[in-house]
């Protein structure tokens, strides 16, 4: 049940974003759509940082963002005592409305490779990336 809720939470908001802009309606700015992923960057890291590792739970990554040139910001590192797919989903749907909000407002940026973590390590019981 709380998967399907979230799934028809996040499809608002996408389709939010991906509504075509009419005369008759007021339209969001691009500053209006960064303050939303802003908001959406900051419950996806929270839930991230919310995970502990230890014998039980394994450490993942995954890939965090959308530069304008093309792949991610950054990768973030979180474990498997988390909602795993609750955050891939956030993850995937931040990432897809970062692409377009890109594609919409012009967006530039350094089109720098960001190398994922090398391995990751638990280290008092946070997981580290090790680049």
């Amino acid at each position: 049940m709380k998967t399907s809720t979230l799934l028809l939470s996040l499809s608002c908001i996408f389709i939010l974003f991906t509504t075509s802009k009419c005369d008759d309606q007021e339209t969001l700015s691009c500053e209006d759509h960064s303050s939303k992923l802003s908001e959406m960057k900051t419950t996806i890291q929270d839930l991230a940082g919310a995970s502990v590792c230890n014998g039980n739970f394994e450490c993942l990554y995954i890939a965090f963002g959308s530069k304008p040139c093309g792949g991610p910001w950054s990768y973030l590192v979180y474990s498997t005592s988390i909602d795993t797919l609750k955050l891939t989903n956030l993850v995937d749907t931040y990432n897809q409305l970062e692409k377009m909000l890109n594609s919409e407002c012009g967006r530039i940026s350094d089109c720098a490779f960001v190398v994922p973590p090398q391995r990751l390590e638990c280290k008092n019981n946070t997981c580290i990336a090790i680049y």
